[in-house]
């Protein structure tokens, strides 16, 4: 199954600001609107239902918000392809997980 469009076009708008294996702090980028920061509040809530995902804490002031995750779940490199809008299977598989939660 294809993760949305519009899933890749929010992921799209986040950068990675620091990641070592099983933490890594997502920042929106300048071009990121209202419907953008909105979108965080419903990847909090959808990320916490994922496997492998440990817990997700959000800092709405810096835009934003800081992943733990067992990087034996979750591959490190998945973050990288999905900042970078690679359509991995790996980033594809982590992105309609988090579409399903």
């Amino acid at each position: 199954m294809s993760v949305s469009h519009d899933l890749w076009r929010f992921a799209a708008l986040m950068r990675i600001a620091h990641h070592i294996p099983g933490r890594v702090r997502l920042k929106l980028g300048d071009g990121a609107d209202a419907a953008a920061v909105a979108g965080v509040s419903s990847f909090t809530r959808s990320a916490v239902n994922v496997r492998g995902i440990r817990s997700v804490k959000v800092n709405p002031l810096a835009r934003s918000c800081v992943v733990e995750y067992d990087p034996d779940q979750i591959p490190p490199s998945v973050w990288q392809d999905i900042a970078d809008g690679r359509r991995s299977a790996q980033a594809d598989r982590l992105l309609q997980a988090l579409a399903e939660g």
